[in-house]
Formats: structure tokens, sequence, C-alpha cells
């Protein structure tokens, strides 16, 4: 039986077009390896954003990783604000831009057009043409041209933390639904360790501040100078939360003001000094409620002080905290950032809030321990007195009564006087003893408070003015001021606030009191009013010259240029020697 031949289908050998399927089967093998390779780079892309957990680094490996993945010239991600800011962008992170190009730009992007509508619906955005777009609202000055578009948010867990923007495709071409899908998968990736390296950067922060807290607390209990204890709290305050001004106002013993005694960073030397009403401003307040007040523009704030939203005018998101309890505590505490920076999130309110609380509590076992040995100081001086005053008089005094006894039993003269001086001597002795025991009973009485006279005489001279002067008091007070100066500044000071008062007409004056290094006590009155008169009176100016030339100073008159046209105001200083 013949074996059949091979079956023939001579209909399709004329459309066979072998070298178009082998092509087809070529170009799927290739699209096939692309997608493997592309699947390569996303894998290496999620290893490498999540090789470190420094939060800055982890953000520039993520844009850096979707320039690479979607082949783009261009790519950005824009980190979205908090609270009152979680319209706008609070952080932008570009990649593929020279530093060339970056110092032409105007300003970054703020969140508006095409990244404000990514903000509002976070939903990936693909385009063919930025402009084209009815939400694109174009590009700063200087920014290079772009044109083909996609982007993608960027969740930790259900947060939108930020958008991811890719432009530009080499090429010329448009992005892909697979660039889009490799994009979100890289999101997705991000996500996690951008939480990740906020989690790890939470607890660095948090571990830095428990450590600031603790050697706080332990140098004012090892009876460290609180006022190098109080400059710690203030530098570490403005450093660890990333402020731009830190101050640290204390109240007076009355409770009825507050002076900004130190402050660290930008504009401290400004600040330092000024006395704030404690019922008329912010530090007020939160010393009087023991709970913390955020601001979102402390220099337009109407409930702080004028004075401290003059001398802090560059300062807009503040935080203030109390050092301690409601009615107990021991000052407050601002940090504050420039206008335009971002404001403190809750997590850095909440480590210094409880920074300051530490603070306040470490500064009242201080001032109980410092009591404590002071009583104790004072019990161990009332003992000696006693010791000596039962003891050491009472023997003396016996043993001189024992000699005189025998004198008259003495017949030699010179015997006889030499006992009368030696009783004379114990005499001498056991004043000179009673003398000690005085001074060890007598409790530290301090010198001249010159700070609270000159408080108490603005106070006095402020229904005069009709307004309340803003006042500084510098750090250089604190050195010993004689009370024969001390009278002649206030009685200076006074004279100063009498003639504003009636003649300058001003609105607005500045007192300022300090101590410089070389020792000159000088005392500053600034008034915005009419200036003084060429023809007027000047009894007062001859006396405020007298008494600065009987302690070898000298005083001093200028145009202050503050009052506008017509009136140029008046600046005064007062100067003279302590020594």
């Amino acid at each position: 039986m013949a074996k059949p031949g091979p079956a023939r289908h001579p209909e399709f050998l004329p459309d066979l077009k072998l070298d178009e399927l082998l092509a087809e089967l070529q170009a799927r093998l290739q699209a096939v390896l692309a997608i493997r390779d592309r699947m390569r780079g996303l894998l290496q892309a999620v290893v490498a954003i999540g090789s470190g957990l420094d939060l800055e680094s982890t953000l520039r490996r993520v844009v850096e990783s979707a320039v690479g993945l979607v082949d783009a010239r261009y790519g950005a991600l824009g980190v979205i604000g908090e609270g009152n800011e979680g319209k706008r962008l609070a952080e932008f992170i570009p990649v593929g831009v020279s530093a060339d190009e970056i110092g032409t730009i105007h300003h970054w992007p703020e969140g508006r057009g095409l990244l404000g509508l990514l903000i509002d619906d976070p939903r990936p955005l693909r385009l063919a043409d930025i402009a084209a777009h009815p939400a694109s609202s174009g590009f700063p000055e200087g920014h290079p041209p772009m044109r083909s578009f996609l982007g993608v948010p960027v969740r930790v867990r259900d947060e939108v933390f930020g958008n991811l923007y890719l432009t530009d495709k080499r090429g010329g071409g448009e992005f892909t639904e697979d660039d889009e899908a490799v994009l979100v998968a890289l999101g997705a990736a991000a996500g996690v360790a951008v939480e990740n390296a906020r989690l790890y950067q939470a607890a660095r922060r948090q571990q830095r501040w428990i450590a600031a807290s603790a050697e706080v607390t332990t140098a004012l209990l090892s009876g460290a100078e609180p006022g190098e204890v109080l400059a710690g709290i203030t530098r570490q305050a403005r450093e660890l939360s990333g402020a731009d001004l830190a101050v640290l106002a204390l109240p007076d013993d009355e409770r009825r003001r507050l002076t900004i005694s130190y402050a660290a960073g930008d504009g401290a030397d400004a600040v330092c000094g000024l006395v704030l009403p404690g019922e008329a401003s912010l530090s007020g307040q939160v010393l009087a409620t023991g709970e913390p007040v955020t601001c979102t523009d402390f220099a337009a704030d109407p409930r702080a002080a004028r004075e401290a939203r003059d001398a802090m005018s560059q300062i807009g998101p503040a935080v203030l905290f109390p050092l301690g309890a409601a009615g107990t505590a021991r000052g407050v505490l601002t940090i504050g950032r420039r206008h335009g920076a971002v404001p403190f999130d809750a997590a850095q309110a909440g480590f210094a809030a409880a920074f300051a609380a530490q603070a306040g509590i470490a500064l009242e076992l201080a001032a109980s321990r410092a009591e404590a040995v002071r009583l104790s100081l004072y019990q161990d001086r009332d003992r000696i007195a006693r010791d000596l005053h039962d003891l050491v008089i009472q023997r003396l005094y016996a043993t001189g009564m024992s000699l005189e006894g025998t004198m008259p039993m003495i017949t030699r003269p010179q015997v006889a006087e030499r006992i009368s001086h030696a009783v004379d001597a114990m005499d001498e002795t056991i004043k000179e003893i009673r003398s000690t025991i005085f001074a060890l009973q007598a409790r530290e009485v301090s010198g001249t408070d010159l700070r609270g006279e000159i408080l108490a005489l603005v106070d006095e001279m402020t229904s005069m003015l009709g307004f309340a002067p803003s006042l500084r008091l510098g750090a250089g007070l604190g050195a010993q001021v004689g009370p024969e100066v001390a009278e002649q500044a206030l009685a200076a000071l006074r004279e100063a606030l009498s003639n504003a008062a009636r003649h300058a007409g001003a609105s607005q004056v500045e007192v300022t009191v300090d101590v410089d290094g070389g020792g000159m006590l000088t005392v500053g009155v600034t008034d915005n009013g009419a200036g003084i008169p060429a023809n007027g009176k000047r009894s007062g100016l001859r006396n405020l010259a007298a008494r600065a030339g009987k302690l070898g100073g000298d005083l001093t008159l200028t145009p202050a240029g503050r009052g506008g046209p017509g009136r140029p105001g008046t600046r005064l200083q007062w100067r003279v020697p302590l020594r």
C-alpha cells in the first residue's frame, strides 16, 4: 500500500509573508525584552529609593529614579504643605535643571496651574502639550520650556505626600500608558520609602529633644549658672526646631511684664532686652494661661505687643510655649520662621512644647534646690553664731572676769599692768566676735534694683505721655551700678520722658537703657515728635547735660527721622561712666 505524501495547501502559499511574520515576532520579542528591562529598572529603582533613611536624599533618589524609568529630560517632586499650607507646595526638588538654569528662575512653582490641579485632584495626569491644557498657568520667568507632561501622586498611607512631575520625553515623543503605569508603581514604592524616612527622622528628632531636656535638667540640678542654662535652652530650641529665631521672655516678680532676656538666631540683637506688657502681649497670654499659642504671621498678629511686632518684623509662622504650668510658668519660649517659610508641624510643636515644659520643671527644681541651699547656709551661720556667743564669748568673758579678780592679789605693778592689757585685748576680741556674729546673722540685701526702678518710672510716666513707651533693658544692666549713678540716670530718664510728653507731641517713644563693654551707662529716649525748636526753652536739656557732666559723661541730641515731613523726632542719649 502506497504511503500518502505530505499534505499540500496550495491555497495558503501565495499569501504567506514569512519576512513580515518574522519581523512581527522580532518586534514582540523586543517589546518583551523592553518590558523585562523596565521591570528590572523598576525593581532597581525601588531598591535604590529604599536604601537610605535620610528624607532629603530619599526624595532626590525618587525623582532621579523616575526620570530614568520613563526617559524624561526633567523631573521634580513637589511636597505638599501641611495644615494651612495644604494647598501649596512646601518643597520642590528638581532633577535635570542645571545650577545656572536654577539661578535664572524667578521662583519655584508654588502649586498653581497644572501642579495645583494635581494637588486638588491627586490622580495620574498625562499630557502631550502642557500649554494646551486649560489649567496651565505658564512657567515662572527664566524657567526652561517644556512640552509633554506626566504627573502622579505619591501617597503615604492615605495621605498624599506630594506629586511626581515628569516633562519632555526624550526623542520628542509623548509619555505612554506604560510610562504612566511604571510611574504609578514607583510612586507607591516611594510612599513606603518616604514613610520609613519620616518615621526615622521623627525618632531621631525626638531623641535629640530628649537629650536636650536631659542636658538642661542635669545642668540646672548640678548648680550651673542659670543664665548660661537659659541661653542654652534658647539656642537648642532654635536649632532643634529649625527656627530662624528663638527668644525667651522672663517675667518680673509681679508678673506684670516680661523681658526678652535671651535670643538666638536671625535678629537676636534687635529683640534682646525688649520689655513686653503682661496684659497686652502674646507672651503675657501664654504666661497667664499656661497654654501654647500658634501664629501664622507673628509680625501682623494684633494679639502680639506692638514692640514685639516691630522688633520681630521678619517673623511669619511662630509658636509660643510656657516654661511650666499656668500661674507658675518661669517664662515664655517663642520660636519663629521668616515670612514664606513652612510653618511648624504638629510633631515639631509637640517636641518643643515638651522641651519647654521640662525646662520649666527643671527651673522650678533648681530654684527650690537653691532656696534649700540658701536656707541651709543661713542655718549654719546661725549655728556658728550661737556657738560663738554661747561658748567662745562666755569663756572669754569668764576668763577676763577671773583675771580681773586676781588683780588685787598682785603686788608687782608690772604684772598688774600686763594682766590689765590682756583683759582689754580680750574685750576687743569679744567685740570683734560679736561683730562677726551680727554679720553671720544678717541676711543678704540686694543693692539698687535699677531695672525695677526703671520699670516703675516708665509706668509712672505713661499717664503723662498718654501711651506706654516701648522699653528695652540691655543685658549690660547686670553690672553693678552705684547708687549715685543710678539716681542720676533715673532723674535723667524722668526729665527726658517729661520733655517728650510736654513738648514733642509724639505718638511713639522708645526707651533703651544699657551698659556697654566699656563701662558706660547709656539712657536713650527716641520719639517721633516735632523735634527741638530752635528758639525753645532748653532749661531741661541743660539740667540733663549738667547731670551727665557731673559724672564725667555727656548728652547728645540728634533728629530721629521717624515722624515724617515736619516731624523729625528726637533721639536723646545720656551717657555716663559707671566709675
